[in-house]
């Protein structure tokens, strides 16, 4: 069989590819308690065929690009579990595994192994925040150990996700240099900023000239500020865009629960496209029943 051709060289020449949803929401429809600091890492040691089984989901939704279940996994939220370090490695690369058992199920489904920012390991909401009190190069060392390992696993690409400022942008794109893997880069914005609240041109502008980025843009934020972003993203970098908003709904962080209503619209997924997007899909709140009609409309 044919190897498929690299991620980047598929985005590269235009194509779109479609992500899939929200990982924790189909988990929380299956069944499961997602109430631990380590959300949906937990179950990769408590719960894997959980795991699986969401992708599954998504994978009979049309998604083209399944991201794992490591946003929340970090050594340092395992330790705290009284996890060690060979066995939280082992998780770690097991995400990126169960991701492939499920991609077997469709044809070229490709595997984003997730990185989420400094701020998901502390479990308070700190992502939406940003500006941690830490430096770039403290930075650097929390993200590099599991950036290694989840290489070692050889996904398709890392997904540096839901990226509140340009420090931690920075940091992260360090930490995977060298790694053989390419890259995105997705910053979690309100309107034309970052979370922190700079400017978005100024922080796409990191991934400008880096050969091991291959897709730029935004996740985790409101739909309404896709199209400005993904265009921004584009005129900046010359990189196509990868788009992933939620639901709409606002996160209570202390009360750990959404509030509001959806203003996801899957038609918005054309207009995405338009303006550069070829990563399409949708974040937290976004079930398989959405990224179905996202995948729908951009057959159309």
């Amino acid at each position: 069989m044919t190897a498929p051709a690299p991620l980047g060289e598929v985005l590269a020449a235009g194509t779109t590819l479609v992500l899939d949803g929200g990982l924790s929401n189909q988990l929380a429809d299956q069944g499961c308690d997602l109430t631990d600091a380590l959300w949906s890492a937990r179950l990769l040691a408590d719960a894997p065929e959980q795991v699986e089984a969401a992708h599954a989901a998504y994978v009979r939704a049309g998604a083209q690009v399944l991201i794992t279940a490591g946003y929340q996994a970090t050594y340092e939220g395992f330790a705290r579990r009284g996890i060690g370090r060979a066995e939280t490695g082992r998780l770690l690369r097991s995400s990126v595994e169960l991701a492939r058992q499920a991609a077997a199920g469709g044809t070229d489904v490709r595997v984003a192994a997730s990185v989420g920012p400094y701020g998901a390991m502390l479990a308070d909401g700190s992502e939406y925040r940003g500006r941690y009190g830490r430096t770039v190069r403290e930075l650097v060392d929390f993200h590099r150990p599991r950036i290694e390992t989840l290489a070692e696993a050889r996904p398709d690409v890392l997904a540096l996700e839901t990226v509140p400022d340009t420090d931690e942008a920075e940091a992260m794109l360090r930490a995977a240099e060298g790694t053989g893997v390419p890259v995105w880069l997705s910053y979690t914005i309100a309107g034309d900023r970052t979370r922190a609240g700079q400017p978005l041109a100024e922080a796409f502008a990191l991934a400008a000239g880096r050969p091991e980025v291959i897709a730029v843009g935004v996740n985790c934020c409101a739909p309404a500020d896709v199209t400005a972003a993904v265009e921004l993203a584009v005129a900046v970098t010359g990189k196509p865009a990868v788009a992933y908003p939620n639901s709409g709904e606002g996160w209570d962080a202390a009360a750990r629960s959404w509030t509001g209503g959806s203003a996801f619209d899957p038609a918005r997924a054309t207009t995405w496209r338009s303006a550069g997007a070829r990563l399409i899909g949708g974040c937290c709140r976004v079930g398989p029943p959405t990224v179905a009609a996202v995948a729908a409309a951009l057959r159309d």
